[in-house]
This record gives C-alpha cells, sequence and structure tokens, in this order.
C-alpha cells in the first residue's frame, strides 16, 4: 500500500519543519517555494519553550546552538548610549527578549531544509494556482510545473499568503500600524553583544542586535496611522527612513547613513484573524494561519504547529479532517495568547517615560521581589505546551 501523499507550500521555518515530522510519520512528502531558491536571508530569530523542544527532538539543538548569534541580552538605552534597563538572556524564557536559543532566520531555514531534504521532495521557483478539494484528495494546480493530486495540502507562507486566499478568503488581516525596516550594517568596535533599543519619542524605536557571522542587524520601528509603506521601493523606502529617523540621536546618524550600501526589508506589520486553520484537506500553517508580528514568537509557533499538525497526519492518515481539527485544538490556545502581545512604541514624552520607569523597575531589584509574590506578571507569551508523544517511523538524521 502507498503512503499518504501531502503538499507543503512555503519553504521557511513552518515548511522544512513540518516536511520532516510528516515524512517522519509515514508520509510521502512535497515542498513548493516561489522563490527559485532557499531564502537565507533574514534577521534574528528566537527558539523558545515547545520550540525547543520540537529542535531537540528533531536532534537539531545543539546545531541550532552552534550557529548562536552570540546575544547575550536586551537593555534599553538613552541618546547616549547609556544603559536604563537590561534584561539577560534566560533559559526559562520568561522574562528576556533574547532567548536562550538565538540565531538568524536564514540559517534555521538551512538547518531545517538540510534536515528534511533526504525525506522530501523540493520544488523551487513555483507556485500554486489553483485548489480543488473534491473530499477524497486535492488537486492542484502551478504556475510552472503540471497539475498534481496529493491527499493533504499545507499552506506554511507568510502573512500575506496568496494560496490562504484559495482556502479561506474570508481570513483578514488586522494592521497594527507598525512598520518595521530590517537591514544589516557593518559591524564597529563600539557594537557589543547585545540587542540595544533606543525610544526615539513619537512611536519610533532603533535597534542595534549582534549576529554570528560579523556584521551588526539593524532595526528601525515606527507607528504610524499610514499604510503601504511595504510597496515602496528602495529610494523611496530610504527616504521614509532618513525623513522619519534623521532627527534621533545614539546610533541612529550611523544607521541611517548605512542606507546607502543596502536595501532595507519593510515590513508592514499585520496579525493574520481567521475563523479556522483548515478547510477540507487543506490547512494553515505559521504565519498564514496565526501571524502575531516580530515580537518573538512566531519561530516557536511555527516549529510547534509543524510538530503538532505533522503528528495528527501521522495518527490519523486516512481521517485528514480530524487530524487538522485536533491540531487547531491543541494550538489555539498558544497562538491566540501570541497574539494578545504587541511591543509598544511610546507616540508621546510621557508614555516613553513611563515606559522606561517601567523597565527599570522591571529589570531591578523590585521588580524581582513583585514577580516572586505574584503582583505583575512580565512574562513573554510564550506556551511551554506539552507536546504529544507521537509515534514516528524514523527522523532524518541531524545536520551540522
Amino acid at each position: 500500500m502507498s503512503n499518504p501523499t501531502v503538499l507543503i507550500s512555503g519553504a521557511s521555518i513552518a515548511g522544512p519543519a513540518a516536511a520532516s515530522w510528516l515524512a517522519a510519520n509515514g508520509w510521502d512528502v512535497t515542498v513548493v517555494e516561489r522563490s527559485s531558491r532557499l531564502r537565507e536571508d533574514g534577521q534574528n530569530v528566537d527558539v523558545r519553550g515547545s520550540g525547543r523542544e520540537v529542535v531537540r527532538r528533531m536532534g537539531l539543538e545543539e546545531a541550532v546552538r552552534a550557529e548562536h548569534t552570540t546575544e547575550t541580552g536586551m537593555a534599553f538605552v538613552d541618546s547616549r548610549g547609556a544603559t536604563i534597563a537590561e534584561f539577560p538572556a534566560d533559559r526559562t524564557d520568561d522574562l528576556s527578549p533574547t532567548a536562550d536559543l538565538e540565531i538568524l532566520r536564514g540559517r534555521l531555514a538551512r538547518l531545517l531544509h538540510d534536515h528534511s531534504a533526504a525525506s522530501a521532495e523540493y520544488v523551487f521557483g513555483d507556485r500554486i494556482t489553483g485548489l480543488d478539494d473534491d473530499g477524497h484528495g486535492v488537486d492542484v494546480r502551478f504556475a510552472r510545473g503540471p497539475a498534481r493530486r496529493f491527499d493533504a495540502v499545507v499552506v506554511a507562507e507568510g502573512a500575506r499568503s496568496r494560496t490562504r486566499r484559495l482556502v479561506l478568503p474570508e481570513a483578514t488581516l488586522h494592521e497594527l500600524r507598525l512598520v518595521w525596516a530590517y537591514f544589516t550594517i557593518p559591524r564597529t568596535a563600539d557594537d557589543d553583544r547585545r540587542w540595544r533599543m533606543h525610544l526615539g519619542g513619537r512611536g519610533r524605536v532603533v535597534h542595534l542586535r549582534p549576529d554570528a557571522v560579523g556584521t551588526t542587524r539593524a532595526m528601525l520601528s515606527m507607528s504610524t496611522d499610514t499604510l503601504g509603506f511595504d510597496r515602496l521601493d528602495r529610494a523611496g523606502a530610504t527616504a521614509l527612513l532618513r525623513a522619519t529617523f534623521d532627527d534621533l540621536g545614539w546610533e541612529t546618524p550611523r544607521i541611517l547613513g548605512a542606507l546607502d550600501d543596502t536595501t532595507p526589508y519593510i515590513d508592514q506589520v499585520a496579525q493574520v484573524r481567521t475563523p479556522s486553520f483548515h478547510r477540507g484537506r487543506v490547512a494553515l500553517l505559521g504565519d498564514a494561519a496565526w501571524c502575531a508580528g516580530p515580537f518573538g514568537t512566531g519561530t516557536t509557533s511555527a516549529l510547534t504547529g509543524a510538530y503538532v499538525l505533522a503528528g495528527e497526519l501521522g495518527r490519523t492518515p486516512d481521517d485528514v479532517r480530524g487530524a487538522f481539527g485536533r491540531y487547531e485544538r491543541l494550538l489555539r490556545p498558544m497562538t491566540d495568547r501570541a497574539q494578545q502581545f504587541v511591543m509598544f512604541h511610546p507616540r508621546t514624552d510621557r508614555q516613553r517615560r513611563l515606559l522606561q520607569l517601567g523597565m527599570q523597575v522591571l529589570a531591578g531589584p523590585l521588580g524581582g521581589t513583585l514577580r516572586r509574590a505574584g503582583l505583575v506578571d512580565d512574562t513573554l507569551p510564550v506556551q511551554h505546551l506539552a507536546l504529544p508523544d507521537y509515534p514516528v517511523r524514523t527522523l532524518a538524521p541531524a545536520t551540522g
């Protein structure tokens, strides 16, 4: 009897992770990715809580740790660079924005791809254009390749997934009125190993983070009521960032000066709101299903969701709908909680002073006392989901 077949659309984090686990659960896996090659760019991502446990069960924990960005914690700094409040990296994942496992997104994507490549077929440079679910299987049409039939389809794309519209057109994007610009700049002797963050006022925040490849990752984020910044060309994006941030101190002039030699990635941040993670034999996974924003939960929920979805399909391969339903019931509490947390960008001087004061309290002895007394809850929105133990046929050997 032949194995059941599944198509995964998207080769970032959730897609390759699901490919490994689905193959281990007895499925024949095909991954289609619209880019012509694996995208190995991107900024720092966190692997926390149940996400770390998934990586451990894959045998990849040490490989991920070996790619650590070397970030030691997060610090709020003033316009002169002096530390206002500092949060060292925390193995419990409960307080510090810096996780015990910090890795560049592209490095993690490569590890997951290589882990699954021997047991899954990867098709680059193509995309889904049509899905016809007849209740017994899904006929899939592609932009370039011939149509194929699968027992199940998993859409593991981004928040603005086009394929999601073919499955759940009623899904909506909740715009958070936040814009983030990401780019890489040369490292200097003054850069340390902390994620340094400067609250610039009027909804603007300047960030610098270390990486493990000899450069520094810069981020400029802002709260704005104007949409469409993510559709700007390079010249427009550069002009916007300079006009918005050019009056700020600290390392801002250096960061803006580097824009001549790099192309920033602009993210108009939105959360995905959908009544269901699945319809028929097609399921959504990762940001396509529950994007919360760039606030430290996306990678963990993607890894966790990939493990649970694959495990439930492996448990009942003849009941795809039932497996997808159980997958959603397990994941919804975790992903709904993640969407409740949004990084605050103070727009007034009073808001900025209050936030800085709050960070000082939380980072100091009084903060520890208040936490131990249960009077404050400053935990990050990472749910340590108790992962089911799914029986697997075989899991690909660890790489790295």
